[in-house]
């Protein structure tokens, strides 16, 4: 008789990141007997920045976000999935990515985490609160800055938010950042992304710096006060029936003032494995089993969680249970900008993020604010260099 098999993972806390792990790890259990996998939780902002060093030492199977790619590249936290999962498997993966979210995970020659859950910031509102402010959904800029100063639009302002927004602004604007070594963005797009920011989150007011997205969502589902969000990290629960007090409806961003519609700036989670697991083949069976198209279209996502697999944004069952969520936020999706990933990114965004939230809060001159962003990149990017 086989010896038992356990397996240990880490997720983050929320409906859509945890219960999902629970529940296939559960079906595979019943399916693989004498296997079992245990999953634990932490929070959404340890999430975006415990090192993956130190949960890989504890951890066999890791929920991780895609900017450590650059980091597992360089360590040997994780194990290279190309090596462990069949290549016809990775090149249906591939080809039913969401956006770049498989390839979002592809650092120095080798794929360190599936992408089993796609997201990135979409618009969400309530239809019955803006039928009863007798307003349409905004189209544009300045629709949506007269939303926000009527006190009816909110937008996620903690530091991490703060900074994936100005990414936004600066592709939205015309230039997508960090593309190259000397510098993140010039300095005309990088001021004026800043100060677009300021303006929106001043209108929407104070209460933004203590919401993430998360409790954007709650705000609007459990009062009445708030019918739209031009921009958060989606969570398909509450687009679904019987998850919050009401529903929310998702889609697109609206267009700034030059005619460019805003772009977003690419989330989402991968399942890797760690370098230290004793029992790869089954953690990565595992990992081949959630990762599938009928899985994520089937127990991932009737559990609660968030595909990562096209062909669940495009089922029609799908989409029936979730007001249309997946085919309402694809076409945003699909052109979402991927943050850098290169190994040592992570404390630029710990620290960049306060940067961009103290000028939103204060205001002041945005080159200022801007030139310190400027001077941690080059500080970053001569130490690796």
């Amino acid at each position: 008789m086989a010896e038992p098999v356990l397996l240990k993972g880490i997720a983050w806390n929320h409906t859509r990141g945890f219960l999902p792990m629970v529940a296939t790890a559960q079906r595979f259990g019943e399916t693989h007997p004498g296997v079992e996998i245990v999953w634990q939780k932490r929070s959404l902002q340890e999430f975006a920045d415990y090192p993956i060093e130190k949960l890989a030492e504890t951890f066999d199977l890791l929920v991780i976000d895609h900017p450590f790619a650059g980091y597992a590249a360089a360590h040997p936290a994780l194990l290279p999935l190309d090596e462990w999962l069949p290549a016809d498997f990775l090149a249906d993966q591939a080809a039913n990515s969401v956006g770049v979210s498989h390839v979002s995970y592809q650092y120095g020659g080798h794929q360190w985490a599936l992408a089993i859950d796609a997201a990135t910031p979409c618009s969400a509102h309530r239809p019955d609160l803006l039928a009863q402010h007798n307003v349409g959904i905004p189209q544009t800029w300045q629709e949506l800055m007269e939303l926000a100063r009527r006190g009816l639009a909110a937008v996620p302002a903690l530091a991490v938010d703060c900074l994936m927004h100005w990414y936004m602004f600066c592709c939205g604007l015309g230039e997508a950042p960090f593309q190259s070594a000397e510098r993140i963005v010039s300095e005309e797009i990088g001021a004026d992304a800043l100060e677009h920011l300021r303006a929106l989150v001043t209108a929407c007011g104070p209460q933004c710096f203590d919401r993430n997205p998360i409790a954007t969502y709650e705000a609007m589902t459990a009062g009445d006060a708030l019918a739209y969000c031009p921009f958060a990290y989606t969570y398909s629960n509450y687009a679904r029936p019987g998850y919050a007090r009401t529903q929310l409806k998702f889609g697109g961003l609206v267009a700034l003032d030059n005619g460019q519609t805003l772009g977003s700036t690419l989330g989402g989670t991968g399942l890797a494995i760690s370098a230290r697991c004793p029992h790869r083949e089954v953690a990565a069976a595992y990992a081949q089993y959630v990762a599938s198209p009928d899985c994520q279209r089937g127990l991932y996502f009737t559990s609660g969680g968030q595909p990562g697999h096209r062909q669940a944004w495009l089922d029609p069952a799908v989409n029936a249970a979730s007001n249309d969520f997946f085919f309402d936020t694809l076409p945003t999706l699909d052109t979402a900008y991927l943050r850098p990933r290169y190994d040592g990114y992570i404390p630029f965004q710990d620290q960049g993020g306060p940067l961009v939230q103290r000028y939103l809060r204060a205001g002041g001159d945005p080159r200022s604010t801007l030139a310190e962003l400027e001077r941690l990149y080059r500080g970053q990017v001569s130490r690796l260099s």
